[in-house]
């Protein structure tokens, strides 16, 4: 398998590291002992779990406003797969690349090929009607799947059944249908006849689903439509599962709730119902921010992962949510912001794995209000660091991934490859 670093210089970095992180892996290894748990038992379902990196996310971001591009961004899909393999190279957390097409449209066997060199997979596709591609036929200004013209939403619909076939290609198993259709003014669309069209359209893109893929369709409060959205909240979002089929489940982008909105509550809901389908990772402070995972509210991002983790222990019916990230990046290096977002979703699952279980149920039925949401803090207080930081070494990563990352020179190196992309544009990506 190919590396885009050189492993002498991750042996480098671990060689100054490795003596105190077996040191504090005892020590917390000692301490887990006293509580009834195997430390080598967490970490083998840490080595074991991974999240999908969204291939736009490592290219620099943006607002409505501006776009400051960063030094050597991407050019394409395959200096995106070379950046996500960097990522994953130093993290051993991120197997698995989420592509957008038409951004990311390419040579399908080219791609595959690209990808395996680094030993890196497909996770779910990600389908774009919420933009006009170049020579677009017809505008998604005004909507796509649920748009008023019915040539507009087969365009929309056979877009996302072209995301089907590619991703076949690849391996991938799923498909993510986000829209932004919607509307900014009252009267402006019948709200009902808009999700009529918007249900119609996504049957006949089930429809053409492979027998073993999943089809994830994703809610959003606002934006770009201002006034309605078609996919508002969950609720409307565990609809259109039910209506699609077995197939169809919901995806729960962390960002894209009203505020102290309780998100471990839907969690807990779709798992009970049997349509949690997956996850996109990221953090907010005021609406959909994409900021990285764990840096505004790391506490929510656990209680998440508790809702995940008690599911995986009680053994709840089809029950394998997809994780994967979507962030956007503004002002750090993308892939110093995907690792660490990576060992975030990390540290919350191997934190909830030290959630006493039996404890909790006792405190929760004898309604021991305090006891109960000590045994939350008691697992979240926990310094897991040295099971994550043994987890890359095992599976020869990086002990520190963002000091490998920065003494490897890989970001100075592809800023001399990649030509400069030209600033002072507006949007997201």
């Amino acid at each position: 398998m190919e590396t885009m670093i050189a492993g002498d210089a991750v042996e480098k970095s671990n060689a100054a590291r490795e003596k105190a992180l077996r040191a504090d892996y005892a020590a917390l290894g000692e301490q887990l002992d006293r509580r009834g748990i195997a430390i080598d038992a967490i970490l083998g379902k840490v080595e074991a779990f991974g999240v999908a990196i969204p291939s736009w996310g490592v290219g620099t971001g943006g607002t409505r406003f501006a776009r400051f591009p960063g030094p050597g961004e991407p050019r394409d899909v395959f200096d995106k797969v070379e950046d996500c393999a960097v990522i994953n190279q130093l993290t051993r957390a991120t197997p698995t690349v989420s592509l957008h097409v038409p951004w990311d449209k390419a040579n399908a066997n080219r791609l595959k090929q690209t990808a395996a060199r680094f030993g890196l997979g497909f996770d779910a596709m990600n389908s774009n009607t919420f933009s006009d591609a170049r020579d677009q036929k017809h505008s998604y200004k005004f909507g796509s799947l649920s748009h008023a013209d019915a040539a507009v939403r087969r365009q929309a619909v056979e877009h996302n059944i072209e995301c089907i076939e590619i991703g076949r290609a690849l391996g991938s198993k799923a498909l993510t249908v986000w829209i932004g259709d919607g509307s900014n003014f009252p009267g402006q669309v019948n709200f009902a006849r808009a999700f009529e069209r918007y249900l119609d359209a996504m049957k006949d893109i089930y429809a053409a689903l492979p027998d073993d893929w999943r089809l994830f369709t994703e809610h959003k409060m606002y934006e770009p439509a201002f006034y309605s959205t078609v996919v508002q909240d969950w609720g409307t979002n565990y609809i259109i599962a039910k209506e699609l089929g077995d197939k169809a489940y919901c995806l729960v982008d962390l960002g894209h709730h009203a505020p102290n909105v309780n998100i471990e509550m839907i969690v807990s809901r779709l798992i009970q119902f049997g349509k949690l389908g997956g996850f996109h990772f990221n953090d907010s402070k005021y609406g959909d921010d994409d900021l990285d995972a764990g840096s505004i509210d790391p506490y929510r991002l656990f209680l998440v992962f508790n809702e995940l983790v008690d599911a995986e222990l009680s053994g709840a019916g089809d029950f394998h949510p997809a994780h994967m990230l979507d962030q956007s990046h503004n002002v750090t290096d993308p892939i110093e912001s995907l690792m660490l977002s990576a060992v975030e979703v990390q540290r919350a699952y191997a934190a909830a794995l030290l959630v006493d279980r039996k404890a909790l149920e006792g405190f929760q039925e004898g309604n021991d209000a305090l006891m109960a949401t000590q045994m939350l803090k008691a697992a979240y207080r926990t310094d897991v660091e040295p099971i994550l930081a043994m987890a890359r070494l095992n599976g020869g990563g990086a002990i520190d991934p963002v000091a490998a990352y920065r003494a490897s020179g890989y970001r100075q190196k592809v800023a001399a490859e990649r030509p400069a992309s030209v600033g002072g544009s507006g949007g997201i990506v």
